[in-house]
């Protein structure tokens, strides 16, 4: 990248502090000699670890961990997958995770994400 008016402040800022660093664009840079990045996110963008921007998630692990099965359209959804962990990257609405007799284990508002306890039958996305 050669325009340097487009970077980002931060990034600016930290090629201008340390040595030997590179724009990759406006939000990313790297120093290759000391093994270090810099990304500063986009405050449109809601991803929520894995789960990518628009998407709801649902994780075989705790802690947005192992096998991901995620949707881009809001709905109820049997995962297929043992979920011990739901994540939603909207910028509205909620994520649950229920048993089959329609009991919530867990709530994810947009934005975020949640461990599940229990047994789950679906993941219920709510707009």
């Amino acid at each position: 990248m050669t325009d340097t008016t487009d970077l980002h402040p931060d990034i600016a800022a930290a090629l201008a502090e340390v040595p030997g660093g590179e724009a990759i664009d406006a939000r990313h840079a790297r120093w290759p000699e000391l093994g270090m990045t810099m990304d500063v996110p986009d405050e449109n963008e809601r991803s929520v670890g894995s789960c990518a921007t628009g998407n709801v998630c649902a994780f075989s692990g705790t802690g947005l961990t192992g096998t991901r099965v995620s949707w881009s359209s809001c709905g109820t959804y049997a995962p297929g997958i043992s979920v011990r962990s739901i994540a939603d990257a909207r910028s509205t609405g909620y994520l649950q995770a229920r048993t089959s007799s329609g009991s919530v284990l867990a709530t994810a508002i947009a934005g975020s994400w949640a461990n599940v306890s229990g047994v789950t039958a679906d993941v219920r996305c709510v707009s």
